[in-house]
């Protein structure tokens, strides 16, 4: 099967003269298409730092991540850019939704930075808010939306683009536990039928177990790699 994404013996390194931290070491793993991926772990285990090197939102210090086949370290600024505009989803714990911007204005804004027409670019983001259901808060601020309603939102950014890959950090973790089960389920079925690939942070083990793989990590290193299942 082929791989949508890989990393090749990982390092990062924080160093501030001071003080030497190793944040991921020797870290290789790879994603196939329609995966949905836990990582789990102590904080300050290197979850997050994992996330931002994967997606080309931080460097690394050695080794290879490959999406597609294509080595991220060969790529300019632009084509970095250009491959996350285009490529790759983000949720994030906090929305990260623009305050003045609409619902459905958050949403197309992937669409219309990679320079879509503003017609197509509305179409898909009113579809992809109906696919999260949210079609009747289109024209709703993040102000007027529950934190519920505005992770939806951020969902329905995150995949209005048809990307190869999702990355959630802790995507439920300012929602009570109701409100995280159902974004957990949508978060599913967006899987199941768009065959996404998704890689989720989480300290959740009721939602790590409904993943169809669990990474565990423990100071910077993946020390476990199972699907899930296998021992039941």
């Amino acid at each position: 099967m082929t791989t949508v994404l890989e990393a090749r013996e990982l390092w990062k390194v924080y160093d501030t003269g001071t003080n030497r931290v190793e944040a991921l070491r020797k870290v290789s793993v790879s994603l196939k298409p329609g995966e949905m991926v836990a990582v789990m772990g102590p904080s300050g285990c290197g979850k997050t730092t994992l996330l931002n090197c994967l997606s080309g939102l931080d460097e690394i210090s050695s080794g290879e991540v490959l999406i597609h086949s294509q080595p991220l370290s060969q790529m300019s600024d632009y084509d970095l850019t250009s491959l996350r505009g285009s490529q790759l989803g983000f949720i994030f714990q906090s929305f990260n939704l623009l305050p003045v911007l609409t619902a459905v204005e958050n949403v197309e804004l992937p669409l219309l930075m990679a320079g879509r027409p503003p017609r197509e670019a509305r179409e898909k983001a009113l579809e992809a808010l109906d696919a999260v259901g949210l079609a009747d808060r289109d024209g709703h601020l993040p102000a007027e939306l529950s934190g519920g309603q505005q992770q939806r939102v951020t969902i329905a950014r995150s995949f209005v683009h048809d990307p190869a890959v999702i990355f959630a950090d802790e995507a439920t973790g300012n929602l009570d536990s109701q409100t995280s089960d159902e974004i957990i389920d949508l978060l599913l079925n967006l899987n199941a039928e768009r065959g996404v690939t998704m890689l989720l942070v989480t300290h959740d083990s009721e939602i790590a177990a409904r993943c169809s793989r669990v990474l565990v990590m423990q100071d910077g290193r993946i020390v476990e790699d199972r699907r899930t299942g296998e021992e039941e």
